[in-house]
C-alpha cells in the first residue's frame, strides 16, 4: 500500500527530507542557548567538521579497500554516511538556557552543524563520479562547495534571524505591531534565511541552523522609564502583554516560535521514520552490511570523536557518550535521495541505498533501545 522507492521516487523524498531537516536544524538553533563566544562551543565545532571529516575518510578508505569501491564512490558514501541526526536525538538532545549539560550541547549542535558541513563531500564524491562540475583541479569545489558555502551560509543565516527578530521586538514594543502569528515568523525566516543562502550558492542548512541561534539571541529593548512585570512569572501567563512588553518581548517571541517549531519538528519526525521503515524492502541485503555497520558504530565513529577531541579536556565517560550516540537519520536519507536525484550512479545507486537504508535503520534501533540505560550510566558518573 505504501511503498516509496527511493530510487523511483527520489525527488519527492529530497524535498520532504529537505523540509524536515530544515525544521528540525531551526528547532536545534532556537534550543541552544550557550553564549556564542563560549568555550564550551568548541568540542561540538571539532566534532561537526573535524570529526566529521575525519568519518568521511575512514568510510572512503573501508570502501575502497574493503567493499571495493571506485574512490568517488567511497567518499560519496562517507558522505552520506558521517553527519549525525539533529531530528532523531529527542532524548539525549540539549537543555535550554546558558548551562546545559556538555554532552548533550555537544551532540545537539553536532547534529545542527556537520548535516551542512557534510554537502561538500557528496558534492566531491558525485564529481569524481563525474555527475558534478568540481571545476579545474577542483577549484570550484575547493572555493566554492567547501570555503565560500560554509562561511556565507553561517553570515547569511545569522544576519537574517538577527534583522528578523530585532524588527519584530522593535514593531512590538514601540507600535504594538506584528503580534501573533508566531507560526509564520519561524516559517518565513527559515525560508528567507534558506532562500538567500541558495540565491548566494552558500549553504542552506547552515543559515538555517545559524539563524535559530540569532534569533535566540535577539536581546530585548527596554523602554526608558518601564520595569519588568510580572514578578518573574512565565511569558506564557500574559501572552499579549509579555508579548509587547519592553522587558519580555524577545523572551515570548522565541519561547512562541520554539514551541512550534518542535511541534512541527515531532510531527515531520514521525513521518520520517514511517517512510523510513516503508522504504526498508527495497534494501538489497548483502554480506558486507553486517560488518560495515557495526565498524561503523563501534570502531570508525569512536575513532573519529576521539581523534577530533584530542587534547580537549573531556573526561572519558563523557566521550564515550558521543562516540556510541552519533545517531544516523534524516541527513543522510536527504544526502541519498540528493545524490539519486542529481547522478546517474548506475548499479551503485543500488547498493548505496541499501547501505544507508539499513545504516539509518540500525541506527534507529541501537541507539533507541540503548539510550535509556546508557543516559541513566552517565548520570550516575556525572554525580560522581
Amino acid at each position: 500500500m505504501f511503498a516509496p522507492d527511493p530510487v523511483r521516487y527520489a525527488g519527492v523524498l529530497e524535498l520532504v527530507t529537505e523540509i524536515t531537516l530544515l525544521i528540525a536544524l531551526f528547532s536545534v538553533g532556537l534550543r541552544l542557548g550557550v553564549p556564542i563566544l563560549d568555550l564550551r562551543w568548541v568540542p561540538p565545532l571539532r566534532l561537526a567538521f573535524v570529526s566529521m571529516t575525519i568519518t568521511v575518510a575512514l568510510i572512503a578508505v573501508v570502501g575502497v579497500w574493503g567493499l571495493d569501491l571506485p574512490l568517488g564512490a567511497a567518499i560519496l558514501l562517507g558522505g552520506v554516511l558521517a553527519p549525525t541526526d539533529p531530528v532523531l536525538a529527542s532524548d539525549i538532545q540539549s537543555e535550554s538556557g546558558h548551562a546545559p549539560d556538555l554532552t548533550r550541547f555537544s551532540l545537539a549542535a553536532e547534529g545542527g552543524l556537520n548535516d551542512g558541513a557534510a554537502f561538500p563531500f557528496v558534492l566531491l564524491g558525485l564529481g569524481l563520479m563525474g555527475q558534478y562540475e568540481l571545476g579545474e583541479n577542483g577549484w570550484r569545489w575547493l572555493a566554492v562547495d567547501l570555503a565560500w558555502a560554509g562561511l556565507a551560509g553561517l553570515f547569511i543565516g545569522a544576519s537574517v534571524g538577527a534583522l528578523a527578530g530585532n524588527l519584530v521586538v522593535y514593531l512590538r514594543t514601540r507600535h504594538h505591531r506584528a503580534v501573533g502569528m508566531d507560526e509564520f515568523l519561524a516559517l518565513g525566516v527559515i525560508a528567507v534565511s534558506y532562500g538567500s543562502a541558495r540565491l548566494c550558492f552558500a549553504s542552506g542548512f547552515l543559515a538555517v541552523f545559524t539563524a535559530g541561534l540569532a534569533l535566540r539571541r535577539v536581546r530585548e529593548n527596554p523602554l526608558g522609564g518601564s520595569v519588568p512585570q510580572g514578578g518573574g512569572q512565565a511569558a506564557s501567563a500574559l501572552p499579549v502583554d509579555f508579548a509587547t512588553h519592553s522587558h519580555h518581548a524577545s523572551g515570548a517571541m522565541t519561547r512562541a516560535v520554539r514551541s512550534f517549531n518542535e511541534q512541527l519538528e515531532r510531527l515531520l519526525e514521525l513521518a520520517m521514520v514511517v517512510v523510513v521503515g516503508a522504504m526498508l524492502p527495497f534494501v538489497t541485503l548483502s554480506a558486507n552490511l553486517w560488518w560495515f555497520i557495526p565498524l561503523l558504530f563501534l570502531v570508525l565513529r569512536p575513532l573519529s570523536v576521539f581523534a577530533g577531541l584530542a587534547g580537549q579536556p573531556i573526561p572519558l565517560h563523557r566521550r564515550v557518550m558521543m562516540s556510541w550516540f552519533g545517531i544516523r537519520g534524516i541527513g543522510s536519507m536527504f544526502y541519498l535521495v540528493f545524490a539519486l536525484s542529481h547522478g546517474d550512479l548506475g548499479a551503485f545507486g543500488t547498493q548505496l541505498t541499501a547501505f544507508a537504508l539499513a545504516t539509518v535503520a540500525a541506527s534507529i534501533l541501537a541507539h533507541g533501545a540503548t539510550v535509556h540505560a546508557l543516559m541513566g550510566w552517565y548520570k550516575r558518573h556525572e554525580a560522581a
